[in-house]
């Protein structure tokens, strides 16, 4: 592949905290065996103004030389950076986990540590997903990528309970498909496609969502098409969600109506009505 080159950004360790700055996501991409290739296929599919921040969490040999930043480099518009203790995350960047690390987030800020797992016990994808999760929220986004094993399946988990969103390389097209198919296994994955076109699946969804938002605040007013799901989750699960946090159902709705692309929340109520597994992921949500 032909590399795309930018000019390259200074990366950054903290500083004395100033004006808040604006949220942006943070992906946290975890891979293993045959993860090189489809790490390859992801980057070089993502648009240098994609505006999110991408963390690289792959399995590697701790006796080795970390060299996948300067591979990635070859074929990423963005600037990789081998993650340092402390560096701050940008957008547009791209941080990859050391060898012998593991590494998590706070206030947006990478931390490593020395692992006290032996090496097969190691989980450093969860490891980190769990970290995004807690300090980005509904910004976190995780992916998984073709390896062994299950690693990312508990991370993932924690993801979907802050509201963020995860996409997983469609197993068929892995070299090793264990890591991707036990994260589908979880019912937790939002979106399921080739790395080459997760990228575009990821940004058509987080354009999709500011519309769908718009358009809930408007039609909410008359709750009809609300209490109509409320109905259809009551009917095929059993459950009573009227008793619920309604600004915490809404979130969900939202999410599955990005995921579809679907604007009107009365599109969606007919979309529950043909489609019944629909209700009950949405419960699942």
């Amino acid at each position: 592949m032909e590399s795309k080159k930018t000019k390259p950004a200074e990366s950054s360790k903290v500083k004395q905290p100033g004006s808040k700055a604006r949220k942006f996501p943070i992906v946290g991409i975890g891979a293993s065996a045959g993860g090189l290739e489809a790490l390859e296929q992801f980057l070089y599919n993502v648009p240098k103004n994609s505006g999110m921040a991408y963390v690289v969490i792959q399995h590697l040999d701790p006796t080795q030389k970390g060299m996948l930043p300067e591979l990635l480099q070859r074929i990423s518009s963005m600037q990789v950076f081998q993650a340092e203790d402390l560096m701050k995350v940008k957008p547009y960047c791209v941080y990859v986990i050391p060898p012998n690390k593991s590494m998590s987030i706070f206030k947006g800020v990478l931390h490593l540590f020395e692992p006290v797992e032996a090496r097969g016990l190691r989980l450093p994808v969860d490891f980190f997903l769990r970290s995004l999760a807690d300090d980005l929220k509904e910004y976190a986004v995780g992916i998984i990528l073709s390896g062994m094993g299950s690693d990312g399946s508990n991370g993932i988990r924690s993801i979907k309970e802050k509201n963020g969103i995860v996409l997983v390389q469609e197993p068929e097209t892995a070299r090793f498909n264990s890591m991707p198919q036990n994260a589908i296994d979880t019912g937790l994955v939002d979106i399921v496609a080739p790395p080459e076109k997760l990228p575009l699946e990821l940004i058509n969804f987080l354009k999709h969502v500011p519309v769908v938002k718009s358009n809930l605040n408007v039609e909410l007013n008359d709750k009809s098409a609300f209490e109509k799901i409320m109905i259809l989750l009551r009917t095929h699960t059993g459950n009573d969600f009227s008793l619920y946090k309604k600004n915490t159902v809404y979130r969900r709705i939202e999410r599955r109506m990005g995921i579809h692309k679907i604007d009107k929340i009365v599109s969606y109520v007919h979309f529950l009505q043909e489609n019944p597994k629909e209700v009950h992921i949405l419960f699942k949500e």
